[in-house]
Parts: C-alpha cells; structure tokens; sequence
C-alpha cells in the first residue's frame, strides 16, 4: 500500500514539473539568400517614392508664382475694387496657401513614414509635427485641409451670389464640402475608437 502510495506521488510529482516546464519555443525562420535579396529589393524600392516628393516640392512653386499673380492682381484692381472683390481676392489667396500646406503635409509625412527617417537635429526652428505624424494622423491632416480648401470654395460661391451664381452648381458645393466634413469626421471617429481597444 505504501508503495502504492509512493508511486503516485512520484507520478503526481513529474506530471507538476512537466506543466511547469515551459512550452518549447520553435526556432525562428532563417531566410534563405533568396528571400533576403527579394526582401532587401523590396526595401530599398521605397526610394522610387522620392522623385515623387520632389515633384510635389516642385509644384510647390507653381502655387507660389500663382499665389504672386492673384496678389499682384488683388493689388493692381484695389482702386476700383468693390468690398466682396477683396474679399473673393483674399478668398483665393487663402485657397492657394492652403493647397500649398496640404501640399507641405503631404511631401514631409509622406517621406517620413514611406521612405526614411528625417534627423530633424541642427534645425531649431523645425515644426514639432512634422516627424510625429504617422499614418492615421497623415490622414486626419489631409483631409482637414480639404475641408478647408471645401468650405473657402463655398465662400466663394455665396460671395458670387448677387452676380447671378448657378443655384445647381453652389448645391453640389455643399454637397460635396458636406461629404468632406461628415468623411472627416467619420475618419476621427473610427481611428479614435481602434485606439481605445
């Protein structure tokens, strides 16, 4: 009976230290030459995205040479301008000033999340959000500006009013600015909540 008894505790014993054992880990992946050749071409092509940033900095000029016309014509036409005629020209001011800083968010937090890190060190006067924006809040930016850029557009159009603006045309500006805002703010939402869980 003893023995028995001796047994089964021995049996009890080594069934405890097996649970307590811990599960083997499998060994990672090692790669193969070719899997590393595929994976490091596939890395390095990110720098196919960099011409297109360039591209966009280019086009950055092309705002300002239109941003310098409307002001030029803004200042030319200021005698005999009406108040809603200065009023439209600083409109379209701010509408290109705006399109250049979605243009702006979109070079530098595009080059930073898609291609490489930017060492912002030695420039003092480099904007804090600029190597904090990751995706969800790239996206959240970039359609605020669109917003904005939206509702000048509206502004625009109710400005024109007494010059005898298409009542169709102004209802698909608020159309289409109202499907902005509700995007956007369907966007915060829901990047809110996938933040939360």
């Amino acid at each position: 009976m003893t023995e028995r008894i001796r047994v089964g505790s021995k049996l009890a014993e080594s069934s405890k230290t097996e649970s307590a054992a811990p599960a083997t880990v499998p060994s990672k992946h090692a790669p193969g030459p070719l899997e590393r050749g595929l994976e490091g071409f596939l890395f390095k092509s990110r720098w196919l995205m960099a011409p297109f940033y360039v591209g966009l900095v280019v086009s950055l000029v092309v705002l300002l040479f239109k941003f310098a016309l409307l002001l030029w014509e803004s200042v030319v036409h200021l005698p005999t301008a009406k108040e809603s005629d200065i009023i439209l020209g600083v409109l379209g001011l701010i509408d290109v000033c705006l399109t250049g800083n979605l243009v702006l968010i979109v070079v530098f937090s595009g080059y930073e999340n898609f291609v490489s890190r930017i060492d912002p060190g030695g420039h003092p006067d480099w904007p804090e959000w600029m190597t904090k924006v990751d995706f969800a809040g790239l996206k959240q930016k970039l359609l605020a500006s669109i917003v904005a850029i939206s509702a000048i557009q509206l502004l625009k159009a109710f400005m024109n009013l007494d010059a005898g603006y298409d009542s169709v045309k102004l209802g698909w500006l608020v159309g289409v600015h109202m499907t902005f805002v509700v995007s956007t703010v369907m966007l915060a939402l829901s990047d809110r909540w996938s933040g939360d869980h």
